[in-house]
């Protein structure tokens, strides 16, 4: 078995269907993020294919952001002045056999990526909800899945590179950096640009996924560490309308110990047909259900590649509560329902365990996300915000860096208890602050 294969994504993959939202716009028109509801401050976009493009770029602009799939629903990865782009660089793969792990360049896809391993005979241990996002900007971000035993992707990073604000390419691992490393994996943009990841990878496995209907949310009171730990992965949907959980997800890998369905789960029932997690649309950009049988990447996620993921026009918000605040923090939110639901979509709920990554929701705390997507209104939204935040107070919540949130700077710097060494490290690597924006500006320079 050789110790390393290079592979070189075919033409075949590169030619993958991909949403028109995640990829190009015509010069006239305005840059936005995938969902439509954020506007960028500038057109101006220099797309970088190797590393020495990269530092080309970073050394001729005084200020400038990364710009990936533009899946963030704020302004974390705006800029007024000069956009650069990774998500078109040569792509390649390296996979170490022998190490186990996989080296990819930071713009490359998941949903590009995971066919990959897969034929190679390895598996990630864990993917979010749509394929369509970059390796880079969703370890950048904390973005997550669920499960019991599972860290947000981050958590898989064993290494990357990085072009600093000078031009200088740094490379940081989990084997030789230590706590610099773990600063720098959930960056939130304002270390550099990251050219090169290194992810832990696992034998490949094959999963299956049961859907049941109309969980009683006091069944999930009395039980949800059982609900919770009854496969690899779960998700709870809700719109908080009425006292139940409108679809309970169980993704499960295949073998001795799989999930076996009965008819009705802790009170709900089993589906009888495929179901997407906003019940009014239809479940075909869904990935299949049913206890079909399938790779790891066409079941972790909720949606398949080359469809649209969730709604497409919608707004999103999620926090972070601690895992033994998790049904308290549940009920708290469901006493809302009647000025949540009418501007909801879908809500989600799932656990992610405890990561020493300094930036991350889930930082040395096993934890539970309650997210929400909202109907794209604004007004509405940003009032509702607040409300939500109050009643999750009382558990230190933790909001999602790339989505929508209120809290106050302040909360955030108690909260996050390693934010001031994150901005030593920041002022070290970015002494004259080119990767800073507003959101950083407020959110995490003070």
């Amino acid at each position: 078995m050789k110790k390393r294969t290079f592979i070189k994504l075919s033409s075949t993959l590169m030619a993958a269907p991909i949403i028109r939202p995640l990829i190009g716009w015509a010069a006239d028109e305005k840059m936005k993020n995938w969902a439509g509801n954020l506007e960028y401050s500038t057109n101006k976009l220099d797309a970088a294919r190797n590393v020495q493009q990269v530092k080309d770029i970073v050394t001729k602009y005084p200020k400038l952001k990364v710009l990936g799939t533009r899946h963030c629903f704020n302004n974390i990865a705006d800029t007024k002045d000069q956009f650069i782009s990774v998500t078109d660089a040569e792509q390649q793969i390296v996979l170490d056999e022998k190490a186990k792990t996989v080296t990819v360049n930071g713009g490359l896809k998941y949903g590009q990526l995971s066919p990959v391993l897969h034929q190679k005979g390895f598996a990630l241990h864990n993917l979010a909800s749509l394929p369509h996002i970059s390796v880079a900007g969703a370890c950048a971000t904390a973005t997550h899945g669920s499960g019991d035993e599972n860290g947000n992707l981050s958590t898989a990073v064993a290494a990357l590179e990085m072009v600093t604000a000078n031009g200088e390419v740094i490379k940081l691992s989990r084997k030789n950096d230590g706590e610099k490393f773990n600063a720098a994996v959930v960056n939130l943009g304002a270390l550099g640009v990251v050219t090169q990841v290194t992810l832990d990878v696992e034998p490949t496995f094959m999963m299956g996924q049961y859907v049941f209907e109309n969980l009683p949310l006091s069944q999930l009171k009395d039980n949800f560490e059982k609900i919770e730990s009854s496969g690899y992965s779960v998700s709870l949907f809700t719109n908080w309308a009425n006292q139940d959980i409108a679809e309970v997800w169980v993704k499960y890998k295949e073998g001795s110990d799989a999930f076996k369905p009965e008819k009705e789960f802790f009170g709900a029932r089993l589906a009888t047909k495929n179901l997407h997690p906003i019940p009014e649309l239809s479940a075909e950009n869904c990935t299949e259900q049913m206890g079909v049988a399938g790779p790891w990447y066409e079941r972790m996620p909720h949606f398949k590649m080359g469809f649209t993921p969730s709604s497409g026009k919608e707004l999103q918000s999620e926090y972070f509560v601690p895992r033994r605040n998790a049904v308290e923090a549940i009920m708290a939110v469901s006493k809302l329902g009647k000025q949540i639901t009418p501007h909801l979509l879908t809500s989600e709920i799932r656990t992610i365990a405890a990561d020493n990554l300094w930036l991350s929701p889930a930082y040395k705390q096993d934890s539970v996300a309650i997210h929400f997507t909202w109907k794209q209104d604004w007004p509405a939204v940003s009032k509702l915000l607040p409300v939500i935040e109050r009643e999750l107070a009382p558990f230190n919540v933790r909001p999602h860096w790339g989505k929508l949130f209120s809290i106050a700077p302040e909360l955030l710097e108690k909260r996050y208890e390693k934010l001031a060494d994150f901005r030593k490290l920041a002022k070290e690597y970015d002494p004259k602050g080119k990767f800073a924006n507003d959101f950083l500006k407020m959110n995490v320079f003070g």
